[in-house]
């Protein structure tokens, strides 16, 4: 049986209800039928090739945030060049599933709106924890706690939805930014050459490669427009690796021995394994996952003009769960929005969720064609690092832009942000910090978004929630003294 679609707009509510009885004499009747009929720009197919162009955009200011994840915990974990590179094809493989579910859905799954979801950098320095230097065997803890973690939040959905109230600015600001600065680190060891065992480990060449690289995509932004500085750090990363080239920084290993297409072979690093530190570690970052997007989905419904309620959010988040729940499956890790790409919307105008669906069918055909995925893998580590400086560091910034809308003038919410930063930063300043605490504990404590998160959302509750007075009925405020005065009021 079809299910009833369940996200429309204002006119088709009013078009269920049947013709206002007073409709032939109403003014601008006929305009406001043909309004009915017109389709929200949200649900308006294009043009083939606009289609197409449009949808190949948003995978260009996507791909090297798919990219990068596996390429940071595909080494950390003991892959070699090749399995990681098989990797980054599973990442834009199930990235393109999951953005399928979030902009066609089926049943209560999906926020049928232009979103884009692929794997979460949430999850990256975590991960590292858990599979650091285990092979093969680490990559299945990994899977087998994203599973679990995902299946878990596919069932909190319908009722994480309505605790939006609980994870305002302060809390999802401080989250956001613990991701991008816990990432720096990883940029900075690029930099450097990547393996702190090699003789050339932290050498001139290697940070000048960061530097030029840098420098490029920082000139390509400002110089370019449009289509092209959304693919600023895409290009810089093209430029620096032809720069490598004759430096002798290159290694072409990974695209020599790759194959022109293959398919992502279901548990292709063994069936996936359960241990519980590592569950709980993974819950964690997925409710850092869920509480992003439902952000974004705030964000990206305002900008499209169809504004996301409870139920719109429900269903993305069913989406981005269920997502991440198969995405393992094919080799892939958790999946979340994607909030540069929600910049794009906004600035190109162009609001259709089947641009951004043809997008998702692009990223599908990239992680069938390992040949293609493993052209990413030429980059050398000091490029892709000084690429990361950019690319972490615009992490960081949308944190702290979600801060600036924060009020930490008000109440706690500054101190709120302190002790969750300051907590946070613990495991990057100090390594060493925790290291005679249990090693099932370390797992959660060796990420600081993970502890931050925690500590943000605990002192959230306690300084803004907990002991309030509640809010009057609304035939309270009508008599109190206040009520006229909207100030006052709020």
């Amino acid at each position: 049986m079809a299910a009833t679609p369940r996200f429309r707009n204002d006119a088709d509510a009013a078009s269920d209800a049947g013709p206002h009885p007073d409709a032939a004499r109403l003014p601008g009747a006929a305009t406001d039928s043909a309004s009915a009929d017109r389709k929200h720009p949200v649900d308006e197919t294009l043009p083939p090739l606009k289609m197409f162009t449009s949808g190949l955009q948003h995978v260009a200011a996507m791909y090297a945030g798919v990219v990068a994840p596996p390429m940071i915990v595909g080494p950390a974990v003991g892959l070699t060049a090749k399995e990681t590179a098989f990797l980054m094809g599973a990442s834009l493989f199930t990235a393109g599933i999951a953005t399928l579910l979030q902009t066609l859905g089926f049943w209560r799954i999906g926020a049928r709106l232009p979103f884009v979801n692929g794997v979460s950098f949430a999850g990256v320095t975590p991960m590292v924890a858990i599979g650091k230097d285990r092979g093969h065997d680490g990559i299945a803890v990994i899977f087998g706690a994203i599973i679990v973690a995902s299946l878990l939040g596919f069932l909190l959905a319908p009722y994480f939805c309505k605790l939006v109230r609980f994870f305002p600015p302060v809390v999802t600001g401080t989250v956001i930014t613990l991701i991008g600065v816990s990432l720096l680190p990883v940029a900075f060891n690029w930099s450097q050459g990547g393996n702190a065992e090699a003789a050339d480990y932290g050498s001139t060449t290697n940070i000048t490669m960061a530097a030029v690289t840098l420098v490029i995509v920082l000139a390509l932004r400002k110089l370019l427009r449009g289509f092209l500085q959304q693919i600023a750090i895409l290009l810089g990363l093209i430029v620096g690796t032809l720069i490598a080239i004759p430096v002798g920084i290159t290694d072409f290993g990974a695209i020599e021995d790759a194959d022109p297409v293959g398919f992502p072979t279901p548990f292709h690093f063994g069936a996936p394994q359960f241990e519980i530190a590592a569950i709980v570690s993974m819950s964690i970052v997925m409710l850092v996952c869920m509480t992003e997007s439902t952000a974004d989905m705030l964000a990206l419904g305002r900008i499209v003009g169809r504004p996301a309620d409870e139920r719109t959010i429900e269903g993305g988040l069913r989406a981005d769960t269920l997502g991440s729940a198969i995405s393992p499956l094919f080799n892939g890790f958790m999946c979340s929005a994607f909030a540069q790409n929600i910049g794009l919307v906004a600035m190109t105008k162009v609001r259709s969720r089947f641009v951004v669906a043809a997008g998702g069918g692009i990223l599908i055909v990239l992680g069938l064609v390992p040949v293609a995925a493993s052209v990413i893998a030429l980059v050398p580590l000091p490029v892709l690092g000084g690429a990361g400086i950019v690319l972490f560091g615009s992490v960081a910034a949308s944190g702290i832009q979600t801060l600036a809308t924060a009020a930490l003038e008000k109440g706690e919410n500054a101190l709120i942000v302190a002790a969750a930063v300051g907590i946070g930063l613990i495991p990057i300043a100090a390594p060493e910090f925790y290291h005679s605490f249990p090693k099932d504990l370390l797992v959660v404590l060796d990420s600081g978004i993970s502890t931050g998160c925690v500590v943000a959302i605990v002192l959230n509750l306690a300084f803004n929630h907990l002991g309030r007075k509640p809010v009057p009925e609304p035939s309270e405020r009508e008599n109190s003294p206040a009520a006229g005065d909207p100030v006052a009021a709020h």
